[in-house]
Order: structure tokens, then C-alpha cells, then sequence
């Protein structure tokens, strides 16, 4: 009876910790969404330049990608969260800015693959895509990246201002 109880009281305990965990980042996420919106809209048009953003997470970088060109000048942001398709991007036309997003940075600034990669891309830090960013985009590209959500848009705006035009 004793080991039914503390195997249920474990249970219930490490459940209210996952659980707890999920809402702490979901808060997290709506706090920076709504920082976000509270930001002004830019004054600069950039609606001829465009950036390639690799994310991890796809609700976030939808949600991301709805939330920032009028913050940024509405230059086009086109989100992908698997190599696939940041690949089949970087290698579809030129772009202004490639954007790594901050789950993409601590990923690889802890060391770990980013999560949306593949097999040519298996445990690659920000360096080797970087590299690859470079060699298919050449070296009028701009990269940004940060780990940290509140840099974004001042990031985004400050690069914007002279990166290639693309449309």
C-alpha cells in the first residue's frame, strides 16, 4: 500500500512539474508576443527587402512571422523551422537579412542540434549554417542572431537598414 502511495505521489509530482514547466513557457511566450505588439510600428519601409528566419518551434515562428513586418518596415519574413526548407529557401532566391531565432542560438550555444534538422545537417551549430548562409547567399547577406527575444527587433531594424534590397 505504502509503494502504490509513493509511487502515485511521484507520479502526480513530476505531472504538476511538466505541467508547470509548459505554462512557465507559454507565459514566456505570450509576454514576449505581447512586448512585441507594444512595440511601434516602424517608420522606415522595407517592403524591398525580405528575411529567411530558422526557428524551432512552428506555432511560435507563425505566430512571429504575423506579428513582425509592420514592426520592421514590412519587409517579407518568410519562417521555416526544419532544414528542408530553410535550405530549399536559401537556395530559391537571394534575401536580405537570414534570421536565426533565439531557440535556434541556445540550442547551439548549449551545444545541442537545433531541433528541425536532417540528415546532411545533424548536429550542426550556428557556425555551419552560418557557412552554408554564406556559400549559397554569398557574402552580401545579413545574419543575425541572438538568444534573447527582446534584441529581435532592434536586431531585425538596425540590419535592415543596410541590407540588400530583394525585390
Amino acid at each position: 500500500m505504502a509503494l502504490i502511495l509513493t509511487i502515485t505521489t511521484t507520479l502526480l509530482c513530476n505531472a504538476q512539474s511538466i505541467n508547470n514547466t509548459k505554462n512557465h513557457t507559454i507565459m514566456s511566450n505570450k509576454t514576449m508576443m505581447n512586448e512585441l505588439i507594444q512595440n511601434k510600428t516602424a517608420t522606415t519601409d522595407h517592403s524591398n527587402k525580405s528575411i529567411l528566419a530558422r526557428g524551432c518551434d512552428p506555432a511560435l515562428s507563425l505566430q512571429f512571422s504575423k506579428i513582425v513586418p509592420p514592426l520592421i518596415g514590412n519587409a517579407q519574413y518568410v519562417p521555416t523551422t526544419d532544414d528542408v526548407t530553410f535550405i530549399e529557401q536559401l537556395k530559391s532566391k537571394k534575401w536580405s537579412v537570414v534570421f536565426f531565432a533565439p531557440g535556434a542560438c541556445r540550442w547551439s550555444a548549449a551545444k545541442q542540434p537545433i531541433p528541425g534538422g536532417n540528415y546532411d545537417t545533424k548536429n550542426w551549430d550556428l557556425e555551419q549554417y552560418k557557412a552554408l548562409v554564406y556559400e549559397l547567399q554569398g557574402n552580401g547577406v545579413q545574419i543575425v542572431e541572438t538568444p534573447y527575444e527582446q534584441e529581435v527587433i532592434p536586431l531585425l531594424q538596425k540590419s535592415l537598414k543596410t541590407a540588400r534590397e530583394t525585390k
